[in-house]
């Protein structure tokens, strides 16, 4: 096992960096308004991308897309992350719902959805958090589909459906089954065309003042054919865990590539900055920010690394011991993501809470990931009891063999 960029990968990893800091990043400004030109711009970014055949790496060949496998888009992934906007220019936004399609989908939805989302003809959205209860315990979901005259009537409120004001359809999870089936195999997922009757955007919520387009959706009585269900019925949890097991890797090598670019505005600060009669980086102060950051990330990378190393080497993502690891980075990546960022901020000091750097727009995203994909608290409880059921059984949780 190794941590090192594979030398087959060093190419396209190095490309793809190329295409970011050259091309994405400088573009942020423009695509962050999002108004025509800032359309156009995206447009043309992903037109490069194509050309240059860096398109859809992570998507099986296929569907259309690069064909990497998973190890080795994880070492892409990371120098992608460096930009919120790395994802929609480089045609891997859809990664997540594009494999989950892949696997589960009918002749007729693989049609009408699989192949446009791969070639960025249109946005998928997921729903599953609901207003008013505690979502990070998915069985409390309310949202319910029933059954009538072979179409789905579904009834409910969603938020957080990141996407849904411009996306051709939404991934709705919902209750199926009644009152006394078991609580995983209560639910379902369900495509729903967003230009469906009683599919109503309330509003979009914005994140920390950032507008994403996470928006309020209401189900009134909205009716899809029965053969819109998404794999078997009453396995929306089971489908929900394959997706998100790898997604949150992805996250975390995206999170690292921002971190990646915190610590080198950071670094690149101290050396061009004095104050009191010196350099900034001679500070020990400043230098403590460094070793810190530096720990943290490398820490947070070896960690990911090698929870890919399990998913790649064919263990479960629902497994046992993937499930530590996977719980374990989400936390560990999303709290070193927003110490780097903070103190990338303090070294800065005021121009670090301005618009004149990317660091105000990383700062709040980074405040967002320890609460999405599930908060800290959640994967913290989970993780630890998964542990302390091996003492429980008369085992113990012996790192080296895991």
């Amino acid at each position: 096992m190794s941590f090192e960029v594979p030398a087959s990968v060093r190419p396209v990893r190095d490309a793809v960096h190329a295409f970011m800091t050259e091309r994405v990043e400088p573009a942020e400004p423009v695509l962050r308004r999002g108004d025509k030109e800032s359309e156009d711009l995206l447009r043309e970014l992903r037109r490069q991308a194509k050309a240059e055949g860096l398109w859809a790496l992570g998507h099986p060949k296929e569907l259309g897309g690069g064909g990497l496998p998973f190890l080795d888009y994880v070492f892409v992934n990371e120098v992608q992350g460096r930009s919120e906007f790395g994802q929609l220019a480089l045609g891997t936004f859809t990664l997540q719902d594009s494999l989950m399609l892949h696997r589960y989908a009918n002749a007729a939805q693989r049609e009408r959805f699989l192949a446009p989302l791969v070639r960025a003809e249109i946005y998928p959205s997921f729903a599953m958090t609901e207003p008013g209860i505690s979502s990070s315990d998915p069985t409390q979901l309310t949202t319910s589909a029933t059954l009538e005259d072979g179409e789905w009537v579904i009834r409910g409120r969603k938020w957080f459906t990141t996407l849904a004001d411009r996306a051709a359809y939404t991934t709705v999870m919902c209750r199926t089954e009644p009152e006394g089936a078991p609580p995983h195999l209560a639910f379902s997922m369900i495509l729903v065309p967003t230009d469906t009757p009683g599919y109503t955007i309330v509003r979009e919520t914005p994140v920390l003042g950032l507008r994403g387009g996470h928006c309020e959706v209401v189900y009134d009585g909205v009716r899809v054919p029965e053969g819109n269900l998404l794999g078997p019925r009453g396995h929306g949890f089971v489908i929900a865990q394959e997706r998100l097991g790898p997604g949150r890797i992805f996250h975390c090598m995206r999170f690292l590539g921002q971190a990646q670019r915190a610590f080198d505005l950071m670094c690149a600060r101290l050396h061009r900055r004095t104050a009191f009669g010196g350099p900034l980086h001679e500070k020990q102060l400043m230098q403590q920010h460094v070793f810190d950051s530096y720990h943290e990330i490398q820490s947070a990378r070896l960690l990911t690394l090698h929870a890919a190393h399990k998913i790649d080497a064919g263990e479960p993502s629902r497994g046992p011991v993937a499930r530590v690891e996977i719980g374990v980075i989400k936390v560990a990546a999303a709290r070193m993501l927003h110490n780097v960022i903070d103190r990338a901020i303090q070294v800065h000091g005021a121009e670090g809470l301005t618009e004149d750097t990317p660091l105000d727009h990383m700062y709040r995203h980074a405040r967002a990931g320890r609460i999405f994909d599930g908060p800290d608290e959640v994967h913290i409880t989970t993780t630890a009891r998964r542990v302390l059921r091996e003492y429980a059984a008369g085992r113990n949780w012996e790192f080296g063999l895991r």
